[in-house]
Protein backbone atom coordinates (compact mmCIF):
# COMPACT_ATOMS: atom_id res chain seq x y z
CA UNK A 1 0.00 0.00 0.00
CA UNK A 2 1.30 3.48 -0.93
CA UNK A 3 1.48 6.03 1.73
CA UNK A 4 -0.72 9.10 1.52
CA UNK A 5 2.22 11.25 0.48
CA UNK A 6 3.16 8.84 -2.32
CA UNK A 7 -0.41 8.81 -3.59
CA UNK A 8 -0.51 12.63 -3.54
CA UNK A 9 2.76 12.84 -5.50
CA UNK A 10 1.47 10.41 -8.10
CA UNK A 11 -1.72 12.42 -8.59
CA UNK A 12 0.33 15.65 -8.96
CA UNK A 13 2.49 14.08 -11.69
CA UNK A 14 -0.58 12.82 -13.56
CA UNK A 15 -2.19 16.26 -13.35
CA UNK A 16 1.00 17.97 -14.53
CA UNK A 17 1.26 15.57 -17.48
CA UNK A 18 -2.35 16.24 -18.46
CA UNK A 19 -1.76 20.00 -18.29
CA UNK A 20 1.29 19.70 -20.55
CA UNK A 21 -0.71 17.66 -23.06
CA UNK A 22 -3.52 20.22 -23.06
CA UNK A 23 -1.01 23.04 -23.52
CA UNK A 24 0.61 21.29 -26.50
CA UNK A 25 -2.79 20.65 -28.05
CA UNK A 26 -3.73 24.30 -27.60
CA UNK A 27 -0.55 25.50 -29.31
CA UNK A 28 -1.09 23.06 -32.19
CA UNK A 29 -4.67 24.26 -32.69
CA UNK A 30 -3.50 27.87 -32.72
CA UNK A 31 -0.81 27.12 -35.32
CA UNK A 32 -3.27 25.28 -37.59
CA UNK A 33 -5.81 28.09 -37.28
CA UNK A 34 -3.12 30.62 -38.21
CA UNK A 35 -2.12 28.64 -41.29
CA UNK A 36 -5.72 28.29 -42.42
CA UNK A 37 -6.49 31.98 -41.89
CA UNK A 38 -3.52 33.05 -43.99
CA UNK A 39 -3.14 36.30 -42.08
CA UNK A 40 -5.35 38.30 -44.59
CA UNK A 41 -6.48 38.12 -48.22
CA UNK A 42 -3.86 37.89 -50.96
CA UNK A 43 -4.17 39.16 -54.57
CA UNK A 44 -5.37 36.56 -57.04
CA UNK A 45 -2.92 37.72 -59.76
CA UNK A 46 -0.06 40.13 -59.98
CA UNK A 47 0.21 42.86 -62.64
CA UNK A 48 3.86 41.89 -63.18
CA UNK A 49 4.54 38.18 -63.82
CA UNK A 50 7.31 36.45 -61.92
CA UNK A 51 10.60 35.86 -63.78
CA UNK A 52 10.37 32.98 -66.21
CA UNK A 53 6.58 32.94 -66.17
CA UNK A 54 4.84 32.51 -69.52
CA UNK A 55 1.67 34.26 -68.32
CA UNK A 56 1.17 37.85 -69.46
CA UNK A 57 -1.10 40.11 -67.36
CA UNK A 58 -4.40 40.82 -69.07
CA UNK A 59 -4.04 44.57 -68.59
CA UNK A 60 -0.32 44.85 -69.28
CA UNK A 61 -0.84 47.11 -72.28
CA UNK A 62 -3.49 48.61 -74.54
CA UNK A 63 -3.39 48.27 -78.31
CA UNK A 64 -2.22 51.33 -80.16
CA UNK A 65 -5.08 53.25 -81.79
CA UNK A 66 -5.35 52.71 -85.53
CA UNK A 67 -4.56 55.61 -87.77
CA UNK A 68 -7.56 57.47 -89.08
CA UNK A 69 -7.47 58.91 -92.59
CA UNK A 70 -7.97 62.67 -92.71
CA UNK A 71 -8.08 65.66 -95.04
CA UNK A 72 -6.61 69.11 -94.50
CA UNK A 73 -8.56 72.11 -95.80
CA UNK A 74 -8.35 75.89 -95.58
CA UNK A 75 -11.50 77.81 -94.67
CA UNK A 76 -11.66 81.52 -95.51
CA UNK A 77 -14.21 84.27 -95.91
CA UNK A 78 -17.27 84.71 -93.75
CA UNK A 79 -16.47 82.27 -90.93
CA UNK A 80 -15.67 83.11 -87.32
CA UNK A 81 -12.23 81.46 -87.21
CA UNK A 82 -10.62 81.32 -90.68
CA UNK A 83 -7.70 78.92 -90.86
CA UNK A 84 -6.42 75.47 -91.82
CA UNK A 85 -8.22 72.49 -90.32
CA UNK A 86 -7.74 68.72 -90.31
CA UNK A 87 -10.97 66.72 -90.61
CA UNK A 88 -11.78 63.02 -90.96
CA UNK A 89 -11.85 61.68 -94.48
CA UNK A 90 -15.39 61.83 -95.81
CA UNK A 91 -16.17 65.09 -93.98
CA UNK A 92 -18.31 67.61 -95.83
CA UNK A 93 -18.22 71.35 -96.38
CA UNK A 94 -20.60 71.92 -93.46
CA UNK A 95 -18.10 70.13 -91.17
CA UNK A 96 -15.28 72.43 -92.30
CA UNK A 97 -17.45 75.49 -91.65
CA UNK A 98 -18.28 74.13 -88.21
CA UNK A 99 -14.59 73.59 -87.44
CA UNK A 100 -13.98 77.22 -88.36
CA UNK A 101 -16.51 78.40 -85.80
CA UNK A 102 -19.55 78.59 -88.08
CA UNK A 103 -20.86 81.34 -90.35
CA UNK A 104 -20.65 85.03 -89.59
CA UNK A 105 -23.85 87.08 -89.90
CA UNK A 106 -22.59 88.36 -93.26
CA UNK A 107 -22.20 84.89 -94.82
CA UNK A 108 -24.15 83.87 -97.90
CA UNK A 109 -24.83 80.20 -97.13
CA UNK A 110 -26.55 79.67 -100.45
CA UNK A 111 -23.20 80.27 -102.17
CA UNK A 112 -21.90 76.88 -100.98
CA UNK A 113 -22.82 73.26 -101.47
CA UNK A 114 -22.71 72.34 -97.78
CA UNK A 115 -23.26 68.63 -98.48
CA UNK A 116 -20.23 68.23 -100.75
CA UNK A 117 -17.50 65.83 -99.62
CA UNK A 118 -14.18 67.58 -98.96
CA UNK A 119 -10.99 66.88 -100.90
CA UNK A 120 -7.57 66.99 -99.29
CA UNK A 121 -5.79 70.34 -99.71
CA UNK A 122 -8.76 72.30 -100.95
CA UNK A 123 -9.69 75.87 -100.06
CA UNK A 124 -13.22 76.80 -99.06
CA UNK A 125 -14.23 80.45 -99.29
CA UNK A 126 -17.53 81.47 -97.70
CA UNK A 127 -18.78 84.49 -99.66
CA UNK A 128 -20.89 87.50 -98.74
CA UNK A 129 -24.25 87.97 -100.49
CA UNK A 130 -23.61 88.87 -104.14
CA UNK A 131 -19.92 87.93 -103.91
CA UNK A 132 -18.85 85.25 -106.40
CA UNK A 133 -16.71 82.41 -104.98
CA UNK A 134 -13.16 82.20 -106.42
CA UNK A 135 -12.30 79.55 -109.03
CA UNK A 136 -10.89 76.20 -108.01
CA UNK A 137 -7.66 76.33 -106.01
CA UNK A 138 -4.66 74.02 -106.19
CA UNK A 139 -5.25 70.68 -104.56
CA UNK A 140 -9.01 71.11 -104.23
CA UNK A 141 -12.26 71.82 -105.96
CA UNK A 142 -12.90 75.31 -104.65
CA UNK A 143 -16.48 76.43 -104.65
CA UNK A 144 -16.93 77.03 -108.36
CA UNK A 145 -18.24 73.57 -107.66
CA UNK A 146 -19.83 70.72 -109.47
CA UNK A 147 -21.45 71.48 -112.74
CA UNK A 148 -19.89 74.92 -113.16
CA UNK A 149 -19.52 75.94 -116.78
CA UNK A 150 -16.36 77.98 -116.30
CA UNK A 151 -13.01 76.21 -116.65
CA UNK A 152 -10.81 75.86 -113.54
CA UNK A 153 -7.85 78.21 -113.19
CA UNK A 154 -5.62 75.30 -112.10
CA UNK A 155 -5.20 72.18 -114.22
CA UNK A 156 -7.04 69.11 -112.98
CA UNK A 157 -4.89 66.07 -112.25
CA UNK A 158 -6.57 63.14 -113.97
CA UNK A 159 -4.98 60.64 -111.57
CA UNK A 160 -6.24 62.20 -108.34
CA UNK A 161 -9.27 64.29 -109.29
CA UNK A 162 -12.59 63.66 -107.57
CA UNK A 163 -15.90 63.62 -109.39
CA UNK A 164 -16.54 67.19 -108.27
CA UNK A 165 -13.18 68.36 -109.60
CA UNK A 166 -13.74 66.67 -112.96
CA UNK A 167 -17.13 68.34 -113.26
CA UNK A 168 -15.49 71.76 -113.19
CA UNK A 169 -14.14 70.95 -116.67
CA UNK A 170 -16.08 72.10 -119.74
CA UNK A 171 -18.28 69.48 -121.40
CA UNK A 172 -17.87 67.19 -118.36
CA UNK A 173 -21.04 66.45 -116.42
CA UNK A 174 -21.70 63.88 -113.67
CA UNK A 175 -21.97 60.96 -116.13
CA UNK A 176 -18.74 61.84 -117.98
CA UNK A 177 -16.88 62.44 -114.71
CA UNK A 178 -17.97 59.00 -113.51
CA UNK A 179 -16.74 57.38 -116.74
CA UNK A 180 -13.33 59.02 -116.30
CA UNK A 181 -13.07 57.71 -112.73
CA UNK A 182 -14.26 54.27 -113.82
CA UNK A 183 -11.60 54.13 -116.56
CA UNK A 184 -8.95 55.09 -114.00
CA UNK A 185 -10.18 52.39 -111.62
CA UNK A 186 -10.18 49.69 -114.28
CA UNK A 187 -6.96 50.58 -116.11
CA UNK A 188 -4.79 52.22 -113.46
CA UNK A 189 -3.28 55.68 -113.67
CA UNK A 190 -3.49 57.81 -116.78
CA UNK A 191 -0.10 57.58 -118.47
CA UNK A 192 -0.71 60.70 -120.54
CA UNK A 193 -3.43 63.21 -121.30
CA UNK A 194 -4.02 61.37 -124.60
CA UNK A 195 -5.46 58.46 -122.58
CA UNK A 196 -8.59 60.56 -122.19
CA UNK A 197 -9.47 59.53 -125.76
CA UNK A 198 -9.94 55.99 -124.45
CA UNK A 199 -12.79 57.06 -122.17
CA UNK A 200 -16.20 56.33 -123.65
CA UNK A 201 -17.89 59.52 -124.84
CA UNK A 202 -14.75 61.64 -125.25
CA UNK A 203 -14.36 62.37 -128.92
CA UNK A 204 -11.99 64.67 -130.75
CA UNK A 205 -14.03 67.80 -129.98
CA UNK A 206 -14.31 67.10 -126.27
CA UNK A 207 -10.65 66.11 -126.06
CA UNK A 208 -9.62 69.36 -127.78
CA UNK A 209 -11.56 71.31 -125.14
CA UNK A 210 -9.99 69.36 -122.27
CA UNK A 211 -6.38 68.67 -123.19
CA UNK A 212 -5.06 72.06 -122.05
CA UNK A 213 -7.05 71.99 -118.80
CA UNK A 214 -5.87 68.66 -117.41
CA UNK A 215 -2.55 67.20 -116.35
CA UNK A 216 -1.15 63.76 -115.51
CA UNK A 217 1.06 63.61 -112.43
Amino acid sequence: MLSASARAGSRWRVGLGAAVVLLVLGVAVAVVAGLLGGGGAQPVAELTPSPGSAVTPALASSPAPSAVASVVVQVLGQVKRPGVYELPQGARVIDAVGAAGGFTPAADQSGLNLARVLGDGEQIVVPKPGEAPPPASAGGTGEAGAGASTAPSVKVNLNTATLEQLETLPRVGPAMAQRIVDWRTQNGRFASVDDLKNVTGIGDKTFADLKDLVVVQ
